[in-house]
């Protein structure tokens, strides 16, 4: 997706498995977290946070996004929908594309 951010550090980028599932994986190398951040994201819809490494399981503050986060009609990176996410700090976040129609809760 992106690896220009060298000013925060920031790098994101997306895999697709033989099975149409997208996953979006974004990384903060720096001690700082980042509120609001936008990334571009091929698909309307839920994307479900799988893995927040600053959780408290990891022995970290817990800073994330409750579960996941639904996509936005504002083009980003080039692509038609974009995600705001809070990136915590010296973190890595995994969110899995989980459709259009599906009305998730963050305990899902």
């Amino acid at each position: 997706m992106d690896f220009h951010d060298w000013e925060k550090s920031i790098i994101s980028y997306l895999r697709k498995s033989s099975y149409g599932d997208l996953i979006l994986v974004v990384c903060n190398f720096t001690p700082v977290p980042r509120f609001d951040y936008r990334v571009g994201v091929p698909r309307e819809g839920f994307w479900k946070e799988l893995l927040n490494t600053d959780s408290y399981i990891y022995g970290g503050s817990n800073l994330g996004n409750f579960g996941g986060v639904y996509a936005e009609n504002i083009p980003f990176h080039n692509r038609p929908y974009s995600l705001r996410l809070t990136l915590p700090p010296l973190a890595v976040v995994i969110f899995k594309w989980v459709g259009r129609d599906s009305n998730p809760r963050p305990t899902d």
